[in-house]
């Protein structure tokens, strides 16, 4: 093979190589024209406005939006508060101020006045007011249980004196030694209530010893007529289980009228609580949602009979409070705020300035510039009448906040309103 051959066979064999590799590539790729003419892939995801941290949580408003919407304004501060825990409560009815009605003797119920029925449980009656008559049964048996009912009636407006008496003492002795400077306002308060209830009992006692003796005296004259069955207290019929034209043998329970215009508050207090808290002190009284502006009650701490719970590991603290305005009946369910001992410096806000958003969080709109408002989150500790304690939060002293309007602020930002 001469020179020129060679270079010929060497020129085949690259050309060879490179028709194989475009072939290759061919099956592989596709047209290497068209490879070039394709489109660049497609994105899987679009971004349209990009987020900006700066501008999280933050609503701007305009002048006239501002002046529509009203927004009142208050200031974080750092301040000396009392301290208070809160706990959930039922209201009870306190000893002497529910009292059972039974018939004296056996006889026919009646109603009260001819055109006057037997009022209904629930409703409320006077002190004195007629309920229902009783007709008793003039038989052997029923002039027997009528003396026996008459001696039992005065042995027990006699037991009723004695504790009324004594009831009286205490009351007396509580009085001198505040005057002295060695008693306390709350031994007087405490020794009025339990001469109050006694006076109550007594009272009722009394009057049936006189309802006996009259009918006594009718039954031995072979004459009888209805006897009267009043309320002995001011409130409402609790239990009424008799009507007109039944007959009731001796000591049936006719009805029970119960007072509300004082009752008791029963708080379950966890026993790791009790040496913090400030059980000397009134409490404050209001529903468990906790909400701004809500008015409470005061409560004052009263002696009751002592209560707790193993199982729960809580003891009971009582309270009482007025509540004239029937505003809670027996068996409610309140919140109870009790003060601890101690005072401590916080950061404290308006309780009117925080919102509450779905899950549960607690937030404040900030004012940082002119017509620039801030949602920042924080942390409730305890609220103090119109001021909320926080734990923590990002809030500086002297922060402006907004305490009226917040609740549009959060809709503006959230979409839910324009």
């Amino acid at each position: 093979m001469n020179y020129r051959s060679g270079i010929w066979t060497g020129a085949a064999a690259a050309l060879l190589i490179v028709g194989f590799g475009i072939g290759i590539f061919w099956l592989l790729v596709g047209s290497p024209i068209e490879a070039l003419k394709s489109p660049l892939p497609k994105t899987e995801a679009t971004v349209p406005k990009p987020a900006n941290e700066g501008q999280f949580n933050t609503v701007i408003l305009s002048a006239d939006a501002e002046k529509k919407l009203g927004l009142a304004r208050g200031v974080a501060k750092r301040e000396t508060m009392p301290r208070s825990r809160f706990y959930g409560g039922d209201v009870l009815v306190p000893p002497g101020q529910a009292i059972i009605v039974s018939a004296p003797v056996s006889g026919l119920a009646k109603d009260p006045a001819p055109d006057k029925p037997i009022p209904k449980a629930g409703q409320m009656v006077d002190v004195g007011q007629p309920v229902l008559q009783l007709l008793p049964l003039l038989t052997p048996e029923g002039r027997a249980l009528l003396a026996q009912a008459r001696v039992d009636a005065e042995g027990i407006e006699k037991k009723a004196k004695i504790d009324l008496d004594g009831a009286k003492l205490a009351l007396d002795r509580a009085k001198t030694l505040l005057d002295d400077k060695t008693g306390s306002q709350r031994m007087v308060d405490e020794a009025r209530i339990v001469y109050e209830g006694q006076q109550k009992i007594h009272e009722a006692a009394g009057q049936r010893v006189k309802l006996l003796v009259r009918v006594t005296g009718e039954a031995d004259t072979g004459t009888t007529t209805p006897i009267p069955l009043t309320s002995p207290e001011k409130g409402f019929l609790r239990i009424l289980s008799v009507v007109a034209g039944q007959h009731v043998p001796a000591g049936a329970v006719l009805f029970e009228v119960v007072d509300t215009r004082s009752v008791w508050i029963r708080v379950p207090v966890y026993v790791g609580d009790l040496p913090d808290l400030d059980l000397t002190q009134s409490s404050r009284i209001g529903n468990l949602s906790k909400r701004a502006q809500e008015p409470l009650l005061e409560a004052k701490p009263v002696v009751a009979p002592p209560s707790a719970n193993a199982l729960a590991g809580t003891v009971d603290v009582f309270y009482q409070f007025d509540n004239t305005t029937a505003k809670y009946s027996p068996g409610h369910r309140v919140g109870v705020t009790i003060p601890i001992k101690g005072e401590v410096e916080s950061l404290t806000i308006p309780w009117g300035a925080v919102i509450h958003d779905i899950q549960g969080g607690t937030w404040v709109y900030e004012q940082t510039v002119e017509h620039t408002y801030v949602r920042r989150r924080v942390v409730v500790q305890y609220v103090v009448g119109e001021t909320a304690v926080l734990k923590d939060g990002n809030l500086k002293t002297g922060a402006t906040l907004i305490t009226g309007g917040s609740a549009e602020l959060f809709g503006t930002e959230t979409g839910y309103s324009k």
